[in-house]
């Protein structure tokens, strides 16, 4: 069996849809005739910790994890913010503190490509032993955060072999990017230009990646792309009962912040509540995961506030169970200039659960095109057609109808065993024409 080099920083115990899908890719590719090899961090700076995805890793993967220098703490003191740091960065707010100010500056100046640059000094080290040790005959590495793609440029400088450069969000320029300065910038899209060069294969996770690099990098041959889109395992849903809720229940798990908020659904809903369409006791939404003080605050000034409940961060088998158990599935895309390309990973959890899915994004985006394709959900961009579509799917539910008309063989496509195989195919592909 071929061995590859997994780089990735999220890893479990880090919780996250990061971790998903690097965790399902090692999981799935030794059927297709890789064994991985992983380079992870020792300790890192997770924004949620889910210490059950340790028992998915196959006890036959060698995992090696390494030191890493994070600044976290220190961002934390200047901020004085306890919240995870991806629900306190990821905001529309403006800071509102010399201290907040300045936090911004340092992350936007001196940590470049990312925070996680520190992880450079140990890992590369650490990735050339297991080069020799293991005999690996390719490289892998997932972003973000993007200190992984330099390390795998690193060893595939001083290795020779091929590498695959997976990005699960563009790099510069995007909403998670903090906004540089012209000399950081410079250095920034610099490092992103030389990775992308040096890749042999650059995998994306939604076809606006693809789009944006070419963008800005038009000279990068078409054939050196290929979309792997996110996925679901059937194996993590466990089998349920059919159960009838009390109320119309609408589930959203993940994170929620500044740029990812769910006002466009709570506004809806309080003009579905006073105008009787739905009773208020009818009605009942749930959100599972971190929420941002920003987006609390924006909640707890809503007049539904007994009916929104929110659940802390849960292990990632209960958040599944909190899908199953809802009648609609919220997904919140992030108000941002790349709203209409963007694809979270979660919607295909979604997907894998049967559930009817409410987004909230733009029409004509990548979202709408996905739930059209597999029948799954419906896409509102306004407070009045959000009001509408959920009004409809309430009185479905009430009469114990579909709120929506799947299409199995289009959800089939997003297994993940699907993913690795097209994974595993260019891995062999690149070895074969390096022999």
């Amino acid at each position: 069996m071929r061995r590859v080099l997994v780089v990735a920083y999220y890893f479990p115990p880090s919780g996250g849809p990061g971790v998903q899908r690097v965790l399902k890719t090692i999981r799935y590719l030794p059927p297709m005739g890789w064994e991985p090899v992983v380079l992870t961090v020792r300790e890192g700076t997770f924004p949620a910790r889910d210490e059950s995805l340790l028992a998915e890793v196959p006890p036959s993967v060698h995992v090696e994890r390494t030191r890493i220098l994070e600044p976290y703490s220190l961002y934390r003191r200047l901020t004085g913010t306890r919240s995870a740091i991806d629900v306190s960065v990821l905001t529309d707010r403006q800071p509102t503190s010399w201290r907040q100010r300045l936090a911004q500056w340092i992350r936007a100046t001196l940590f470049i490509p990312d925070a996680r640059i520190g992880w450079l000094l140990d890992a590369v080290p650490a990735g050339k032993r297991l080069i020799e040790r293991f005999g690996i005959e390719a490289i892998y590495t997932s972003s973000p955060p993007y200190t992984c793609a330099l390390i795998g440029r690193a060893l595939q400088r001083w290795s020779r072999l091929p590498w695959v450069m997976e990005l699960r969000d563009p790099w510069t320029d995007f909403l998670t990017t903090p906004k540089r300065w012209f000399l950081p910038r410079l250095l920034d899209r610099h490092l992103e230009r030389s990775c992308l060069e040096r890749a042999d294969r650059i995998v994306a996770a939604w076809d606006g990646i693809v789009t944006d690099v070419r963008g800005k990098y038009p000279h990068i041959p078409a054939e050196k792309f290929a979309v792997i889109p996110n996925g679901f395992d059937s194996a993590d849903y466990p089998p349920c009962e059919p159960t009838r809720n009390d109320a119309l229940t609408i589930v959203y798990t993940g994170s929620l912040y500044g740029l990812r908020n769910p006002g466009v659904l709570v506004a809806a809903l309080e003009q579905l509540v006073a105008t009787g369409a739905i009773a208020r006791e009818r009605i009942r939404l749930r959100l599972v995961g971190r929420v941002g003080d920003d987006v609390a605050r924006d909640l707890q000034a809503s007049s539904l506030g007994d009916r929104i409940e929110i659940v802390p961060y849960v292990p990632h088998h209960e958040s599944i169970r909190a899908v199953l158990a809802s009648d609609v599935a919220l997904l919140v895309v992030d108000r941002s200039s790349d709203s209409a390309a963007i694809v979270p990973g979660k919607v295909f959890e979604y997907l894998g659960a049967g559930k009817p899915v409410l987004a909230l994004a733009p029409h004509g985006s990548a979202i709408e095109a996905l739930l059209t394709e597999t029948g799954a959900g419906a896409v509102c961009a306004t407070t009045d057609e959000c009001a509408r579509t959920v009004a409809d799917w309430y009185r479905r539910w009430e009469r114990g109808e579909p709120l929506v008309r799947p299409i199995p063989d289009a959800i089939a496509r997003y297994e993940r065993r699907n993913a690795a195989r097209q994974l595993a195919a260019i891995l062999d592909q690149l070895v074969s024409t390096r022999r």
